[in-house]
């Protein structure tokens, strides 16, 4: 049963309805309802809401179909439900004392799931009981739900949920809690945790960051994210060897727009990287520095739905698994880099026949290098498809080149096996408002036993942005004492010598 929802503060005489269907057809004549995000624009011009299901900013869910009553003119709409299903978008008319019905028909782009990639969004901010709801809507099966932000705590007046784990009639998981510590150096994601970190009492700056990696690290299980790569602790963080994912499709990446700066992270060069996609980019430098420097860390994706204009799941990670869907087996396989991040075009690469992650290990080079299986599906155009190894493109795939089977695949030479290092594929769809991309996690190679090298110009990268943000702390007017200066910079001292002992073995 439908449930009428009165929209429009109008008389009764002045209204009309709209109801709404959204259904996949399995077959002739059978088809079956699919839960859906609508972003629904009145004459207006301002997003339509529907009392009692979840909104957010332009949109609402819904499960399968809604009836509204709304004030007579011409809505514009547009339906969705995640990167695996086609886009319907249109406009109707609302008449006065009539009903106007639309059935609207989604088709599946790949079927991810049923080929064991499950999607993943590790930063979400809606209130958990529209969780079951909302993640039906975008086929996301794994969120950590962020309830504890530094002065934001509801369990410090309220007993936790038991349990904290809890499985929706769609399959999903989701956690009550997750804990974001952002402040003057960035943002960490802590996932998996059995209590709240204290982080209300916490000053932009004091106590550093670090201190609640180690008291997060008490917790049996605990997961700990950077939640961008350009925040100025980033250097202070990875030397700690304590992290397990970097969001790279991160929530400065949103649906309709970019925010184009890296607000209070490190900037980049915006002549070099120009907005709108400039930052994207920027994100993807970086973590190539990261994996340069030897850290073998996936990448990991959060929407920030809730906080920023996303819905859930517009950034996504997916992670492959064997056998059935487990929420300690999805963690792992992250964990292994058994993924790709995506907020747009989706991928299925093998090397060798192995997934991402995997470390390809060869007792010589091979000649004819390691093939590369790249299936890519997208509901958007696709402007060109990428090789990067060791930190540079090596082959770029554009216009005629991305023509593909009916399996989504296309022709991508072989990877070049003279050293030791890593590689990967991204895809970046042809969307010049917003950076609109995915990228599997990287593969590793390894020649006659030998590690990767490291690069020297990828250390030096990160040691003058250590040196950067100790003379910013010196300069902090946040820092009242010495002692207190001391203590934030100590860090990042140790992260410079960690740094620095990485440059002895660089090449």
């Amino acid at each position: 049963m439908v449930a009428l929802f009165a929209v429009a503060a109008a008389e009764d005489d002045a209204r009309g309805v709209l109801e709404l269907t959204v259904v996949q057809r399995v077959a002739p004549g059978k088809e079956t309802r699919l839960p859906f995000r609508i972003h629904l624009q009145g004459p207006d011009g301002k997003a339509v809401r529907a009392p009692g299901l979840p909104f957010f900013q332009d949109h609402f869910v819904a499960d399968g179909a809604v009836r509204l009553e709304l004030a007579p003119g011409s809505y514009r709409y547009s339906v969705e439900k995640g990167p695996e299903w086609s886009r319907a978008t249109g406009q109707l008319e609302i008449a006065s004392g009539k009903t106007a019905r639309r059935d609207v028909e989604l088709k599946e782009i790949f079927p991810m799931a049923a080929n064991g990639w499950w999607a993943g969004d590790v930063h979400v901010h809606r209130p958990i009981e529209e969780a079951p709801l909302l993640l039906a809507a975008e086929d996301i099966y794994v969120a950590p739900i962020i309830t504890v932000w530094n002065r934001q705590n509801p369990w410090a007046a309220k007993p936790l949920p038991e349990p904290l784990l809890a499985r929706t009639a769609s399959g999903a998981f989701y956690h009550a809690l997750a804990c974001e510590d952002e402040r003057q150096g960035g943002a960490l994601l802590f996932f998996n945790l059995t209590k709240p970190l204290s982080l209300a009492g916490d000053g932009p700056e004091l106590p550093s960051p670090v201190q609640h990696i180690a008291e997060a690290l008490e917790q049996t299980g605990a997961w700990i994210d950077i939640e961008k790569p350009f925040w100025w602790d980033v250097p202070a963080w990875l030397a700690t060897g304590k992290v397990r994912s970097i969001g790279l499709a991160n929530n400065h990446m949103c649906r309709a727009q970019m925010y184009e700066d890296e607000a209070w992270g490190r900037p980049r060069d915006a002549g070099r990287l120009p907005a709108p996609r400039g930052n994207g980019f920027y994100s993807q430098e970086i973590y190539y520095h990261v994996l340069n420097c030897g850290f073998r860390i996936p990448p990991s994706a959060g929407s920030a739905s809730g906080v920023l204009p996303n819905p859930v799941g517009y950034n996504r990670v997916y992670v492959h698994l064997d056998g059935p869907l487990t929420y300690e087996g999805w963690w792992q396989g992250l964990a292994a880099g058994r993924c790709f991040v995506t907020n747009g075009p989706l991928l299925d690469v093998r090397a060798n026949g192995r997934f991402p992650g995997s470390v390809l290990a060869l007792e010589e080079p091979l000649a004819e290098g390691i093939a590369l299986d790249v299936s890519v599906h997208s509901a958007d155009e696709l402007e060109r498809v990428e090789v990067v190894q060791d930190g540079a493109v090596v082959e770029s795939l554009t216009g005629s080149q991305l023509d593909r089977d009916d399996r989504g695949r296309i022709r991508v030479l072989p990877i070049a096996t003279s050293r030791s290092g890593w590689f990967l594929v991204r895809a970046i769809a042809r969307v010049p408002e917003t950076f609109r991309f995915a990228s599997t996690a990287p593969f590793y190679v390894e020649v006659a036993g030998k590690p990767a090298r490291i690069r020297r110009e990828s250390v030096q990268f990160f040691l003058q942005w250590i040196d950067e943000r100790i003379h910013r702390l010196e300069a902090s007017k946040e820092l009242k004492t010495d002692a207190e200066r001391a203590a934030v910079i100590e860090p990042h001292r140790r992260a410079r010598m960690k740094f620095e002992g990485l440059l002895e073995r660089a090449e």
